[in-house]
């Protein structure tokens, strides 16, 4: 067999179908977030408006943040030297593991290297554990959950998105004795809406289900101290297993798992992906300290991003631009077509000094295309003055965004 030739079709594959991925050299630099500079290939760098980062209230610059690590490197140096279990844990970790389990109301917290090996790590330890466990998983659940979900190998049921009936239906159809685990997050990142958090606690409550709830686009947005959506709406106490990420409103990198200590101590005791996982390094934990504990008492960011979306939401309303009117503060314009939201994004980066990601299959469904809009802590009304007045300029001068593919 050619093996290059194989690959190679199957890149070219994904190039005439729009799908294949374009990676922007950039540099954020210190004080000057969403601006950053962009390097184009072969050409002199240039400042660009960053319009899809999941750094949601400016934490990756901010003071408290960079001393932390700094200090951290400057008294233990850069690695952790190896995994947990091997190395030893880290004080940096452990005082990081008490703030999280303090943040969600908790006995325990676990550390992991990212968000999606917490995910993966946390959902396949608990189905494998548990005898003949049956997991409901929500349509759009993150690719981390699905992942742990198939890991470990209990039978899966999936849900409409946000759908109580069907949820209930599919409780119904498993014997009541069956060990349970329903799976969902709070902020779905692609479609900007929240779940029903509560509702869902009740069927699990119903049903006997132990409830796992996906935070991570939500931890340090929502709730007076950054605990998410389920601390915002005074439920932590209803939910057995919660999740988390220092990937986006934290600023930094790493995930998290809070819960009671037997749930996090088994977690800990079977996870591969926490076992063999090289731990995070100091600096980080101690970054991502510094930055859970600011937002605990810190209201200032969050009100910035809240006013920031509304901002942004209302100008796109003005301009008859269509958006998902989701609660969150994601929002995404849907395209429906790759080849045309590729054209879309690179005209704003050429034309605009706007970057924005395009995102396709398999991220979205086919024909969902969109581009995902995050107004930031840091996004004032003159950004989102420039991004509407460029996406109105393109609709007018191609009557509409479908019909760019034709340029394309």
């Amino acid at each position: 067999m050619d093996y290059q030739s194989f690959f190679a079709e199957k890149i070219d594959a994904l190039k005439n179908e729009g799908r294949y991925r374009h990676f922007a050299t950039l540099k954020r630099r210190v004080g000057s977030f969403p601006d950053a500079l962009y390097y184009p290939e072969n050409r002199d760098p240039r400042t660009v408006t960053i319009w899809c980062s999941n750094d949601y209230l400016g934490m990756g610059q901010h003071p408290v943040v960079l001393n932390a690590m700094t200090e951290a490197i400057a008294q233990s140096g850069a690695g952790a030297g190896g995994t947990r279990n091997i190395s030893g844990t880290t004080a940096y970790a452990v005082e990081l593991e008490d703030s999280l389990a303090d943040l969600h109301q908790k006995e325990s917290a676990l550390v992991f290297p990212s968000g999606y090996t917490a995910n993966e790590g946390a959902l396949s330890t608990l189905s494998q554990l548990l005898p003949n466990c049956a997991v409901f998983s929500d349509r759009l659940n993150h690719a981390s959950m699905i992942h742990g979900i198939k890991t470990g190998a209990a039978e899966k049921f999936i849900y409409n998105h946000n759908d109580l009936n069907h949820l209930e239906d599919l409780l119904k159809s498993v014997d009541a004795n069956r060990p349970k685990i329903i799976a969902f997050e709070s902020v779905y990142s692609m479609e900007g809406d929240i779940a029903p958090i509560a509702e869902i606690c009740d069927l699990a409550e119903k049903y006997h289900a132990l409830t796992y709830l996906d935070e991570v686009h939500a931890v340090g947005v929502y709730g007076p101290r950054g605990g998410g959506v389920a601390e915002e709406r005074g439920i932590l106490h209803r939910i057995d297993m919660i999740e988390g990420t220092f990937g986006k409103a934290y600023g930094l990198v790493g995930g998290f798992i809070t819960g009671s200590k037997t749930l996090v101590d088994v977690v800990r005791s079977y996870s591969a992906n926490f076992i063999f996982t090289t731990a995070l390094p100091p600096a980080i934990c101690a970054g991502a300290l510094a930055s859970v504990n600011h937002l605990k008492t810190s209201q200032s960011e969050r009100a910035a991003i809240r006013a920031n979306v509304a901002y942004l939401k209302s100008l796109l309303d003005q301009a008859g631009l269509s958006y998902l009117r989701g609660a969150s503060h994601i929002t995404p314009l849907i395209i429906g077509d790759s080849v045309c939201c590729k054209a879309i994004t690179d005209w704003l980066l050429a034309e605009y000094d706007i970057y924005i990601q395009p995102i396709n299959y398999p991220t979205v469904p086919r024909g969902t295309e969109r581009m995902r809009l995050t107004a930031t802590a840091l996004h004032t009304r003159e950004y989102s003055d420039r991004l509407v007045n460029a996406l109105k300029n393109l609709w007018d001068e191609h009557h509409g965004f479908l019909n760019i593919r034709r340029a394309a």
